[in-house]
């Protein structure tokens, strides 16, 4: 088992939308940019909704997100693994990013939209319940994972889910 770590966020002081993962893969890692395997529709699905497909320079994908005022982040700092897979995490491990901090820092965040279900479930498992007192929770939803392991969904059933985050960019 390895240690995994996470990267800091894409930020902007003004976002509205925060897009939450779980942990970076390892191929994200060695690319340095979240969402690296070129499997993950993350940024084919980006690049139709924001302009920022994955030919595109990873400065620019970045550029194109937070111009859209969208932050995009990982639950977890730290943790043991095998692998990429979520399912790998070794929970005794896991060490939460400090969402106290972010949400103090970006008060405009209205939305976070989680990338699949292991993120949902770490971010109320290990983030909520420490969250200060006076945290206002922004309204959350979560998405089909853009992971290649999620095979379930075709690019097409998980690019109309993910439109709700173009339509929420468009109000928010």
């Amino acid at each position: 088992m390895s240690a995994s770590h996470g990267f800091p966020p894409i930020e902007s002081p003004d976002a509205r939308i925060l897009i939450l993962g779980t942990l970076p893969s390892t191929q994200s890692l060695a690319r340095h940019e979240y969402y690296g395997n070129p499997q993950n529709a993350f940024w084919r699905i980006m690049g139709e909704l924001f302009g920022a497909p994955p030919e595109s320079p990873y400065a620019e994908r970045v550029r194109r997100l937070t111009e859209s005022r969208i932050a995009v982040w990982d639950v977890l700092a730290a943790a043991q693994r095998e692998g990429s897979g979520d399912d790998a995490i070794d929970p005794d491990t896991v060490v939460p990013n400090d969402f106290g901090a972010f949400f103090s820092a970006h008060p405009g965040i209205r939305l976070i939209y989680f990338n699949g279900g292991n993120a949902e479930t770490l971010f109320r498992r290990h983030v909520v319940p420490t969250l200060p007192a006076e945290t206002a929770l922004p309204k959350t939803l979560r998405l089909p994972s853009t992971s290649p392991a999620n095979a379930r969904f075709s690019f097409g059933v998980k690019l109309a889910a993910w439109r709700r985050v173009a339509e929420a960019a468009r109000y928010e």
